[in-house]
Parts: structure tokens; C-alpha cells; sequence
């Protein structure tokens, strides 16, 4: 077999150069490799490149994944250092990869479930498969100590019973900032239910990162990648208490986490803070002036080419103004807005709205529905309840 070139994409590169497709496949793959780190896993040099030949559009993500599955049947592969530990960490990085560029998704139980034996088929005999017995696991920051996970026979019913909480939340009745503390802690519980044996940390990040695009948000950043253990060490602590310890839930370190990503805040993600051991001085949220749009409604919007919740878009904005909160076709919109021509309206206005994220389907899984509609996604609630005023006046 030849030689693997020791190479390491440069994916601060790809992201900067601006070519949207490379950017595009640069963050996945910074992602789905950084991911690997919640259970201390690094992926090989040969996946590196692979990913590579990907980003730059020489190869397919399908060439990908037989590429990975045949230099893993190879005698060179499985005598290398660590080669089971790398084996899972490339297949699996392959298969966010793979996930995270499918425009698709269902908020349930099911897709949850489909995600993990997406990952994890082949490597784990349980994937895709609910766990029937109890875990403990020791973890870093509590000294040695475990969460208290779901047990095995109320996994199912807990499954269903926060999906259903989240399904009927109404994000159109709260800030922006009481927006992200609702997402926190619905992360932090889906977490904490642990409905499978191994991988629940790199199934719940990618299961959040898509139902996070369905709300609007863009999370197409470094911070899965640059910084997933801390992401895992922030779900421990927001579900850990030890009253004879004093120790309470503490989800603001993972409420900082998702404020610096959705928010554009830049909060200090420290793990040693995390530590029950830790004597400094917390640090602060905010730390420093956000990037992007602030919890509190300002006076003035400050303009950013980083605030994903701003657009210069005359058309988009006219559309968001039309929309509020209510639930519209096409046709209601396009009376709203004092247009005649549908293929202009969607070439211009709805289609923009959607791929920007501020509006979505109503049944995004049949975009052809006899009963079709359209609503502002979370991010374009955040918007309009930050300058419907000021638009109305």
C-alpha cells in the first residue's frame, strides 16, 4: 500500500477563501472531526486527506465512505497504533460529515435513534438500539463521580415526554435570549436521558446542530469542533447536584456555550472552571460586547457581516414584516406583500427568506402539501420582535 501523506486540511482556509462550497464542506468535516474529541478519539491522517480531496470537490462523500471502509481492510490499517479507536473515530467522522450535508430532518424520538445507527452501525452491536439496562460513567470534572442518567425502563416515555414539551413551546412569546436558555435545557435533558450505551454526546451534537438549522439558526461554526469536550463537560455539570456537597444543577456553562454559537457571544469556555475543584474567579456571561445580535433589544442594531440575524434583504424584510406570526400560503403571502408574479415572489423573496433562515415550511417533509404554509423560524421571530416596532411606527 502506498504511503498516507501526512497532511492536516486547512480548514481555517477553506473558510476564509469564501468559495461557498468549499466553506461549506470545510465546516462539516472541522466538525464532524472535531466532534471525536468528546471521547478522546483523533482520527487518522489517511481520513484527514480523504476529507480533503473531498473539500476541494475532487471526490464524493459516497467515494469517501468506500475509500475509509477499504483502507480498513487493509493489513497496514489494522496494525497501526490505536487502530480500533481510529477506525471508529474515521467511519464515524464520515458519517456526521455525511449527515450534516442532508437537508433533512424529523423532530422525534425516531430520528434521534436513526442518527445514532447511522454513526455508530458496525461499530457498536447496540446502534440504533435504546439500552435495556443502567449506566453510571466517571467523569473528569465531578472527581470521579457519575450523572444520574434515565433509567432503562423510563426511557421511552422521557423520550416522548420532552419531545412533546418541546414540540408545544411557543418561541414567538419570548426573547431571543430566553430563546437560547429554553434550548439549553432542552439539550441538557435529552442529553441526560442517555438512551443508548456508547455515543449518546456525538448523537446529541448532531441531532442539536440540525434542529437548530430547522429553527433558523446557522451553527455552520468552529465551536462543535474547537470545542466538543467542553460541550460534553457542560452537559455533566448542568446535570449534576450533590446537596451535602452544596453543589447545584449548573447549566450556565452550557447555557455559554450555546449563547457564543447562536448569539455570536464570546463567553469564556473553560473546562477547568467546570472542575468541582475549581477555587477562581468565575468567569462572567457576557464576558464582552457580542458579535451578533444581544439578549436584550437594543436601540439600535448594530451591523455586523457576522450577525446571522440581520439582512440587508429589502425583499426578506418585506416578507418577515408581512408574515409576524402567523401561518400563511403562498398566495396569502403574496397578497400581503402586493405581489402578482408567484415565480418572481419565490425567486426573490421566499426562497431567500428560507435559505437565510429566517422563514420554513410548515410541512418541510412534503414541500408540494396540499395545505402548505409558511412561519417565521426562531431566528425570524428574533428578528421581528426586535424591529416590527420600529417598522410599524
Amino acid at each position: 500500500m502506498k504511503e498516507i501523506p501526512t497532511y492536516t486540511p486547512d480548514f481555517e482556509e477553506y473558510i476564509r477563501q469564501g468559495e461557498p462550497d468549499k466553506k461549506e464542506r470545510a465546516q462539516i468535516w472541522r466538525t464532524a472531526i472535531g466532534l471525536q474529541q468528546v471521547d478522546g478519539l483523533e482520527t487518522s491522517e489517511y481520513l484527514r486527506e480523504v476529507a480533503r480531496q473531498h473539500i476541494e470537490g475532487d471526490i464524493t462523500l459516497k467515494d469517501v465512505k468506500s475509500l475509509i471502509d477499504s483502507y480498513y481492510r487493509t493489513e497496514d490499517a489494522r496494525n497501526t497504533e490505536d487502530a480500533e479507536d481510529k477506525q471508529e473515530a474515521d467511519k464515524v467522522s464520515e458519517r456526521i460529515a455525511e449527515l450534516l450535508s442532508q437537508k433533512t430532518f424529523t423532530f422525534s424520538p425516531a430520528q434521534l435513534v436513526a442518527i445514532h445507527r447511522h454513526l455508530f452501525q458496525g461499530i457498536y452491536k447496540f446502534a440504533g438500539k435504546i439500552r435495556d439496562y443502567n449506566i453510571t460513567k466517571k467523569e473528569w470534572v465531578l472527581r470521579g463521580e457519575t450523572v444520574y442518567y434515565a433509567s432503562a425502563d423510563t426511557i421511552r416515555e422521557t423520550l416522548d415526554y420532552d419531545f412533546c414539551r418541546e414540540k408545544e413551546f411557543d418561541y414567538s412569546s419570548v426573547s431571543l435570549s430566553d430563546a437560547i436558555t429554553h434550548i439549553t435545557l432542552f439539550c441538557r435533558d435529552l442529553w441526560q436521558i442517555h438512551p443508548f450505551g456508547e455515543g449518546n454526546t456525538r448523537t446529541t451534537a448532531v441531532f442539536m446542530i440540525k434542529y437548530l438549522h430547522t429553527l433558523g439558526f446557522n451553527v455552520a461554526n468552529d465551536l462543535f469542533a474547537e470545542n466538543s469536550w467542553y460541550f460534553r463537560n457542560a452537559l455533566v455539570r448542568a446535570n449534576y447536584k450533590n446537596v451535602p456537597q452544596g453543589v447545584d444543577y449548573s447549566p450556565i456553562y452550557l447555557e455559554r456555550f450555546f449563547r457564543n454559537l447562536l448569539l455570536g457571544e464570546n463567553n469564556p469556555l473553560l473546562n477547568r472552571e467546570m472542575h468541582l475543584d475549581w477555587k477562581g474567579v468565575p468567569s462572567s456571561t457576557p464576558s464582552s460586547t457580542p458579535s451578533s445580535t444581544p439578549s436584550s433589544t437594543p436601540s439600535s442594531t448594530p451591523a455586523s457581516s457576522h450577525n446571522q440575524f440581520e439582512t440587508d434583504n429589502e425583499n426578506v424584510i418585506r416578507l418577515m414584516q408581512a408574515l409576524g406570526h402567523e401561518k400563511l400560503s403562498v398566495k396569502e403571502l403574496m397578497a400581503r406583500v402586493g405581489l402578482k408574479d408567484r415565480m418572481n415572489f419565490m425567486e426573490y423573496s421566499l426562497t431567500p427568506a428560507i435559505n437565510t433562515g429566517f422563514v420554513r415550511m410548515l410541512y418541510p417533509e412534503s414541500p408540494k402539501h396540499p395545505r402548505q404554509k409558511y412561519l417565521l423560524t426562531v431566528k425570524g421571530i428574533g428578528w421581528y420582535n426586535i424591529h416590527a416596532v420600529n417598522h410599524t411606527e
